[in-house]
């Protein structure tokens, strides 16, 4: 069971988020302004990639990023595979972590947070153990607890441990830890890539499942 709400979660991580959201919005417009550009210029349109996401007690929301990926296919008509799909402009994107800037806009709306577990796909719903889908007790964040702890370089079961133990964890001083230490790993680029992809293989589910 969850420990009961601090004072912190019930009263000032939603209004922090709100304002933190908007002042970075202010202040990174011409950043956002240019990336949108080049996305135009390098990828086509649209510049915006939406994404419907699983939020708070699994409620679907649409996520906003740039657009990393091109629509390239195969004869079939099916989309190529993340890797050829990839450019270099697009990886160097992700990389930089700029393509999650327009989450800031998730964040005003209240669909996430700035820190929290990050949410992930809808087909995955179904596939968590009673224990990894706490993950969905608390908002979606921009970044959080396993992102400066491994982000995609972890196992799945490693990173749902982690975003479970933020649950139970939601502290002033540990949210503002998380955020700079986030500061780091986006200079650093530690963990963008799996071990064996350039984007974080598909979670199958957990063969062996945990209690809550």
């Amino acid at each position: 069971m969850r420990p009961q709400k601090s004072f912190y979660e019930r009263f000032i991580k939603r209004p922090q988020d709100f304002f933190c959201a908007l002042a970075a919005i202010v202040a990174l417009a011409p950043v956002m302004l240019s990336i949108a550009l080049l996305v135009r210029i390098k990828l086509g349109a649209p510049v915006i990639f939406k994404q419907a996401r699983p939020g708070k007690d699994e409620r679907i929301f649409h996520l906003y990023k740039f657009r990393t990926m091109t629509e390239w296919r195969d004869a079939e008509g099916a989309l190529l595979p993340d890797a050829l799909r990839l450019t270099t402009f697009g990886r160097k994107l992700r990389a930089s972590s700029l393509d999650e800037l327009p989450e800031l806009f998730n964040i005003l709306r209240g669909d996430m947070a700035v820190v929290g577990p990050r949410p992930l796909l809808v087909k995955y719903l179904p596939r968590y153990n009673a224990r990894q889908a706490r993950r969905h007790e608390v908002r979606p964040g921009f970044t959080g607890y396993a992102q400066v702890h491994g982000r995609n370089a972890i196992t799945w079961e490693d990173k749902f441990e982690k975003d479970v133990y933020y649950v139970d964890h939601i502290t002033f001083l540990g949210d503002w830890k998380i955020i700079f230490e986030t500061v780091k790993t986006v200079l650093t680029k530690e963990g963008v890539h799996s071990a064996s992809s350039e984007t974080m293989e598909e979670f199958m589910g957990t063969e062996e499942f945990a209690d809550v």
